[in-house]
């Protein structure tokens, strides 16, 4: 849910990696303590951190930012495009930490932001937002209790996370673990997301977008949207989430758009081999989204949808109804296929609900399929 509203008490962030790199004694490194920063989580780095990327960037060499074991106290830092440098490394043995207090923050809508950069690895860091970048490489993340949504993927190209931790609390507003929207090729594997939103979601303007080997749970499962939220939008297409188990979530496998006009789509959808344990919903599109029921538009959403396959989802539902298709009246949901799907209700059978859609049922489908 990109809502930028920010809770009104202060959360500790606190960010550490740590990964063995090969061959980085080739590379020009900058060591940010040889630069003025401390590493005894009080005195501001800020300043430290911003001239180690200076002049790492203006390196005609690869180059390795590193910052060593200790806390690093830091407000908030865009890194900026222009370099020289063909490959900037952070290699981070340490632990950033964000001012305890949220309104320090407040002013900028990222903690620690890339922007227009070109070929960065981060080895072992919001918040971390990344826009109209290329070749990024996120690996053995571990982010605690953000602000708001730990990483932004936002107009980029070539994006690969893998090996990340995100952990917040079940009822924290907003701390979406990993966001994509207008960025292509994008690789999310094998991570690990508790948070008190969507684990991922999926904004407008997504293509080729790979999930496996997900662990969510608590949170709102993996969302595709909110869409509709303009009536231009760009669609979604060609994602896959595969290998996913989701832990006591209150939603699975989820694409949900506003009820309002809107140019945007979504097609091209893979959901497969997916464990449910305890879900609320497991299976579900919502047409008619309006958190809370405030200010809902309570027109007819837009968005198309077309072509989205569930095969081999699998476990517990929480509610009588495991599946859910609620698409719009005036552009009803197609192509839509189950196969090799069983979910349970209290050790009994579930329940399936449809409204505007058409697809088929394969194989075995538990519950029995509306569709």
């Amino acid at each position: 849910m990109m809502n930028l509203t920010r809770p009104s008490h202060s959360i500790l962030l606190i960010l550490f990696f740590m990964l063995a790199i090969n061959s980085t004694s080739a590379l020009t490194k900058y060591n940010v303590l040889n630069i003025g920063a401390k590493p005894n989580g009080k005195t501001d780095s800020t300043k430290a951190f911003l001239m180690a990327w200076k002049a790492a960037c203006a390196s005609a060499d690869s180059t390795i930012i590193y910052v060593p074991k200790g806390r690093y106290l830091l407000g908030s830092m865009a890194f900026q495009c222009g370099c020289k440098s063909p490959q900037i490394i952070f290699r981070i043995d340490g632990t950033l930490v964000a001012p305890q207090d949220y309104r320090v923050l407040g002013k900028s809508t990222d903690w620690l932001s890339f922007e227009g950069v070109n070929g960065v690895s981060i080895l072992g860091e919001q918040t971390l937002s990344f826009t109209n970048s290329k070749n990024i490489r996120i690996r053995s993340l571990l982010s605690l209790n953000s602000q708001m949504f730990h990483i932004v993927i936002n107009g980029c190209e070539n994006v690969n996370v893998q090996g990340v931790r995100i952990i917040a609390a079940g009822n924290s507003p907003n701390t979406d673990g990993i966001h994509v929207q207008s960025s292509k090729n994008v690789n999310i594997i094998k991570c690990s997301i508790k948070t008190g939103d969507d684990c991922i979601s999926i904004g407008p303007g997504t293509k080729n977008l790979w999930i496996e080997q997900i662990t969510c749970g608590p949170g709102h499962g993996i969302s595709i949207g909110s869409l509709a939220k303009d009536l231009k939008e760009e669609g979604v297409q060609n994602v896959t989430v595969r290998n996913t188990i989701f832990l006591g979530t209150q939603n699975g496998l989820r694409i949900k758009s506003w009820a309002r006009p809107s140019t945007g789509f979504v097609q091209g959808v893979r959901f497969m081999d997916s464990l449910m344990r305890n879900v609320q919903n497991p299976i579900v599109i919502d047409q008619n989204y309006c958190p809370h029921n405030l200010n809902c538009p309570n027109q007819v959403s837009g968005i198309k949808i077309k072509d989205i396959i569930y095969e081999g989802i699998r476990g517990t539902s929480s509610t009588e109804v495991a599946i859910k298709f609620d698409c719009s009246p005036k552009n009803p949901c197609t192509g839509i296929r189950l196969q090799n799907v069983n979910l349970s209700y209290l050790n009994k059978s579930a329940q399936s609900s449809c409204s505007n859609v058409r697809g088929k049922a394969l194989n075995l489908v538990r519950p029995e399929s509306c569709l």
